[in-house]
């Protein structure tokens, strides 16, 4: 049967998309179908989606009203297109549903980094594909259960699109934080930013909140922030501002004492102490890293502009010598992380 509703895509259901499509899709606003693995379709199925905000409040969808799939075909005939695969697999994702999208599909990216829209455009040419971020962290509890951690919303490219303005509705109507830029690639180099840490954290096993509130770790972060900034003003790109705050201020904030840090940073710490970042889930689910798409981002540009960024360089090659390893992560201390072991 015909429906008047936004047909929304969920390509890559993790973390993420179970969290934005369960919103839309508990509101209603929407008709929602998802793509993903076999073990998260076997989990939702049985357990359905129980999605909580960073206030606390839960939205439920029961399995019998969630339509989850493995197969590709899932996607045919959607409005709208969310991307919420890992940077790697994104050329491998975009060919493999390329002749299944209507050409009035919206396609947008809510992915690490800032390569992802641009690799989709170049194998989705009859689509319309914008960049977007998803500026809050989402971690899965089990038995279909995702918890926001982090404040924040999605922030997506602005465009003259039927398509975009009925999903920026059925965002909001979902209780979903969304707003539109046209400098998205400037925000985009801002999250990329901010996401250096992750490589910390899946080196450390520390957990995000106890990560930013030790000392030693955030001189790490902070170097690398301060190095990325180094590189991307050679480039000649100014990121946008995080909250309205410069990005250059950020790890200056990062070196002050703990009590000042704990004040200041105490509405973005998270309501999960337990909370670490999806690099970590992947490396100790023995997958593979985006590092090369963050960290590895840095070191490339910082190559092409003929400037250097070896402690972003040590981080790419500490994840990758985690990978191949293939134990998880390797409890590093903030000194080991800087090269002192000794």
């Amino acid at each position: 049967m015909a429906s008047s509703k936004l047909r929304v895509g969920v390509l890559g259901a993790g973390a993420v998309g179970c969290f934005v499509g369960g919103k839309l899709a508990a509101a209603k606003g929407a008709e929602v179908v998802f793509l993903g693995r076999a073990r998260l379709q076997a989990e939702i199925r049985a357990f359905g989606l129980a999605l909580t905000d960073l206030a606390g409040v839960e939205a439920r969808v029961p399995a019998s009203e969630i339509v989850f799939e493995t197969s590709p075909q899932v996607l045919e005939n959607c409005d709208v297109i969310l991307c919420c695969v890992k940077s790697g697999h994104t050329a491998e994702v975009a060919e493999s549903v390329r002749t299944l999208l209507s050409p009035r599909a919206l396609v947008v990216s809510l992915q690490n980094g800032v390569s992802n829209a641009p690799a989709l455009r170049e194998r989705l040419p009859e689509q319309t594909v914008l960049a977007g971020i998803v500026a809050f962290n989402v971690v899965p509890q089990g038995e279909g259960r995702f918890e926001q951690t982090t404040k924040g919303g999605l922030l997506l490219q602005a465009a003259e699109q039927d398509q975009l303005q009925r999903l920026v509705v059925a965002c909001e109507e979902a209780g979903i934080g969304i707003s539109t830029h046209a400098d998205i690639v400037r925000h985009q180099w801002s999250k990329l930013l901010v996401n250096l840490n992750n490589a910390v954290s899946a080196l450390s096993d520390v957990p995000t909140q106890q990560m930013v509130l030790s000392e030693r770790y955030r001189r790490v972060i902070a170097a690398l922030m301060a190095e990325g900034l180094t590189v991307l003003k050679a480039a000649g790109v100014r990121p946008a501002a995080l909250r309205g705050m410069p990005l250059s201020l950020l790890p200056r904030l990062l070196r002050l004492p703990t009590p000042v840090v704990r004040l200041v940073a105490r509405a973005q710490l998270g309501a999960n102490p337990e909370a670490r970042s999806s690099m970590w889930e992947d490396l100790n689910r023995g997958r593979k890293t985006e590092v090369e798409f963050l960290n590895g981002e840095i070191v490339r540009l910082a190559e092409q502009c003929g400037v250097s960024a070896p402690l972003n360089q040590r981080m790419v090659a500490l994840i990758h010598r985690a990978e191949a390893a293939g134990s998880g992560s390797p409890k590093l201390a903030a000194e080991a992380l800087l090269g002192h072991e000794g």
